[in-house]
């Protein structure tokens, strides 16, 4: 899937109207049902099935519906699962663009990703009370990099309560071994399938605390995917299996040195010591010679992790690299505005270009999350950031620099929230 790309200048960018908001448009059947046969090629071949005791009892009245984000596969998933039913869809704004108008036909909620949208809670009690229609979330909002959950935001228990409607689960097993996000899109012959279940009740959302909600949601978004894969002894046969996981694993455990990691073919290759891993068939790693010191991909990038964490902590930490600069300021395309220069340390993000016109600054305590997306719209691997007037999607001219960004990016916040409550 591509975006649509215009150059223009950051000046004439800053000038075009922002799009005026829209209430949620309830989907009818010619679109639902239009999404579903979209969507069966890709079912098909993924074998997809599911499990959803008392499906019918459970949406009979409008729900909000939480999944797991693994892949491009996941709309097309949820759209069986809940089929015929209608279903708004809180969506990214880049999903718009270009395609405005059928994307709010089929349901979409468009809001900024990681940035705070006090609409998008309008929207949803809209669509849920006004409109009478499921809403589907995916909480996470990111891609899982490393087959678990994403950092979920703060306080989804407080709005939990307060939309007041049944939560619904929506668990998808199989879906990122068969597409994961560095792999480069290259879909892999994995079996898919999904768990439903009805995970708070009305009952449930009168009775508990915000905080209980809260922590039994963080439970139900507790996966491996990796794991999952070696207990169900799901062979992943592809010869390409292993490229591109340099995007998540960009440090050597060996050398511990970074820049130098290759994932092609079946191995992961260190350029600066040599250290070779094959990636077998059940996603383990093993080394060719000498020590493994990670089989398990979740645990070298916890790893990844920790260190990190070590450099914000002594002020180490520094991401400093050209990139090129899109802004999203509308629907109708990612305005290429020109080269610039994005750095990232314990302050936060500092972005400037554009011949000195662009300057723009985010703290760490603006989001608990980083936007960043491999190979993204088919462009390159992508940090973003911005606000409500503007987003800006940088492309590094450095490589494997995206997933340490966002690693620091959601310790930096934890570290700042926890100054904030001991300061209080």
């Amino acid at each position: 899937m591509k975006i649509k790309q215009i150059k223009s200048d950051y000046e004439s960018v800053m000038t075009l109207p922002r799009p005026k908001h829209k209430k949620p448009h309830k989907p009818n059947i010619f679109f639902r049902s239009l999404i579903r046969v979209a969507s069966m090629p890709d079912l098909w071949s993924a074998k997809f099935s599911y499990t959803f005791p008392g499906k019918k009892e459970v949406l009979r009245k409008p729900c909000l519906i939480l999944m797991n984000h693994s892949s491009f596969i996941d709309l097309e998933l949820a759209s069986a699962v809940l089929y015929p039913r209608a279903y708004c869809i809180v969506s990214t704004t880049d999903g718009l663009v270009g395609k405005e108008w059928l994307m709010r036909q089929i349901g979409c909620i468009p809001t900024q990703k990681f940035v705070s949208d006090l609409r998008l809670i309008r929207d949803l009690k809209y669509a849920l009370k006004e409109k009478k229609t499921h809403v589907l979330m995916f909480p996470e909002a990111g891609y899982s990099f490393d087959g678990r959950a994403t950092a979920l935001p703060q306080k989804m228990g407080g709005l939990l309560k307060l939309l007041g409607v049944p939560v619904v689960m929506i668990r998808a097993d199989g879906a990122f071994l068969r597409d994961p996000l560095y792999n480069g899109l290259q879909k892999r012959k994995v079996k898919v399938s999904a768990d439903c279940r009805l995970l708070f009740s009305q009952e449930d959302l009168n009775n508990k605390t915000a905080r209980e909600l809260e922590i039994e949601l963080k439970n139900a978004f507790s996966f491996d995917q990796f794991a999952w894969q070696r207990e169900n002894q799901i062979r992943v046969k592809e010869e390409f299996r292993a490229d591109g996981l340099e995007r998540i694993l960009y440090k050597c455990a060996a050398c511990e040195k970074e820049g130098g990691m290759k994932g092609e073919g079946v191995h992961l290759t260190c350029s600066h010591c040599g250290k070779k891993y094959l990636l077998d068939d059940l996603g383990r790693l093993c080394a060719t010679e000498g020590e493994t010191r990670f089989s398990h991909i979740p645990d070298w990038y916890s790893w990844e992790r920790e260190c990190v964490k070590r450099e914000v902590l002594d002020g180490s930490y520094l991401l400093d690299t050209e990139v090129e600069i899109g802004m999203l300021v509308d629907h109708k395309a990612l305005y290429m505005v020109g080269k610039g220069r994005l750095i990232h340390n314990g302050n936060g993000f500092l972005l400037t270009g554009c011949d000195g016109k662009l300057h723009y600054e985010q703290k760490p305590l603006f989001s608990h999350c980083l936007n960043s997306d491999f190979y993204w719209y088919e462009i390159g691997d992508v940090i973003g950031i911005g606000n409500a007037d503007a987003l800006y999607y940088c492309f590094p001219k450095k490589q494997s620099v995206v997933t340490k960004a966002r690693l620091a990016a959601e310790e930096m916040y934890l570290m700042e929230k926890n100054k904030t409550k001991t300061a209080k």
